[in-house]
Formats: structure tokens, sequence, C-alpha cells
């Protein structure tokens, strides 16, 4: 399989996309990252990837009169970069279907719940006022659908008695961190596939096993 080329876009911190980064440069991802792009210029995830060597850009939605427009200028920047498969890594934007449909299968998202549960805003406020027990974070490709398609990987946490949203995020936080970059190490050894909507991983992985609190 050709090596991945990657871009990542970002709206802040960027903190997944750190692990990317990170997980790249240790050689634990066949991948190289092309492009680290943002809709916001002030955002602190792109000083890190420029520290970190990896070329940045900026493309700002105030700059354009529509969504359509503004992701045309993203889709171009990317092919331009000559990246091939996109992370997205806290982008605060709503993506067009035109758009994902070009990126169909090539483009994958994190959330921080245990997607089909909480899709959306205020994950954890959500998960809390319910009551769940575990919680957690899906890397998943993207559909048009806010936070849905194919399921690649999910780590589950625990909810504690005493858990309020700032220290279930933490927790959850540091599961993403793990789980981004094993989902795309899978993807980036050819070992996900496609079964009409279902995302299968390919031995050597146990496929009966699930992709819960994964190992480092």
């Amino acid at each position: 399989m050709a090596r991945l080329r990657l871009g990542i876009l970002i709206s802040g911190r960027g903190s997944n996309m750190r692990a990317l980064i990170d997980a790249c440069s240790k050689g634990l991802i066949d991948a190289d990252i092309r492009l680290v792009l943002s809709n916001e210029s002030s955002a602190e995830g792109l000083a890190h990837a420029r520290s970190s060597g990896v070329t940045t850009s900026t493309v700002s939605h105030r700059d354009f009169a529509d969504r359509a427009a503004f992701d045309a200028a993203l889709h171009r920047e990317l092919k331009r970069a000559g990246v091939d498969f996109v992370c997205l890594a806290g982008f605060m934007r709503l993506l067009t279907p035109g758009f994902i449909d070009k990126w169909r299968d090539r483009m994958i998202n994190i959330h921080p719940s245990l997607l089909p549960a909480f899709p959306g805003l205020h994950t954890h406020r959500r998960a809390l006022a319910a009551g769940v027990k575990l919680s957690g974070c899906t890397v998943h490709f993207v559909r048009a659908e806010t936070d849905t398609g194919p399921i690649i990987a999910q780590a589950a946490v625990p909810v504690l008695p005493d858990d309020n949203e700032e220290n279930l995020a933490a927790r959850v936080l540091i599961a993403e961190h793990r789980l981004y970059p094993l989902a795309l190490r899978l993807i980036a050894q050819g070992r996900v596939h496609m079964e009409g909507e279902r995302a299968v991983i390919r031995a050597p992985y146990p496929a009966s096993a699930a992709l819960l609190n994964p190992p480092d």
C-alpha cells in the first residue's frame, strides 16, 4: 500500500493533531503529513505544526460568501499539497456534502463519545446528564450527517460518581490521543476495508476483538 499523504484540519490547539504528528515522527504510522490546514490564523496548533517541520496554511471561512466556496478552497489547498487522506482534528466547521463526497472513505474524524451515543456538541454534559457509566471516544469515516459514518475504533473510559464536564473531558482526551494514532496506523497498514457501511479490521488484529482501550 502506498504511503499515506496526510492533511490535518484544525481550528484551535490541535491536541489530536499533535498526537498524530508525534506518532508519524516516531515512525509508528506509515504516513507523511503534507499539510496542517486551519480556518483560523490564530489557531495554536499551527505554531506547533511549524515547529515540528510540518507545512501549514490558513483558509479563513470569513473570506467566502458560503460554505460551498469555502470548502472548494479547502479542497484546492489540500490537492495543491498532494494530500490523499484527511484527518479532522478539532475542525469546527460543518463540511458540505460535496466536499465530503470528494473525500469519501479518505477522511476520518475523532469524536469524544462512544458513537452513536451523543453526537454533536456538549457530549460530556449530555453523558453526565444521562447517567452513563462509560464514556469514551470514536474514530470514524466522515459522512454528510454530523458525527455519523463507519466506526473504525473506539476507546472507553469510566464515568466516575464525582465527575464534572472538565475532568471527564480530560480523561476522554487522554484516550483520544491514543486512539487516533491507532486508527490511522491501521488504515496506513491497509488493514481497514469497507463492507457496505461497516469498517472492518483485517488480521493480524483479532477480527473478533473490540478496539476498546487499545494498548500503546
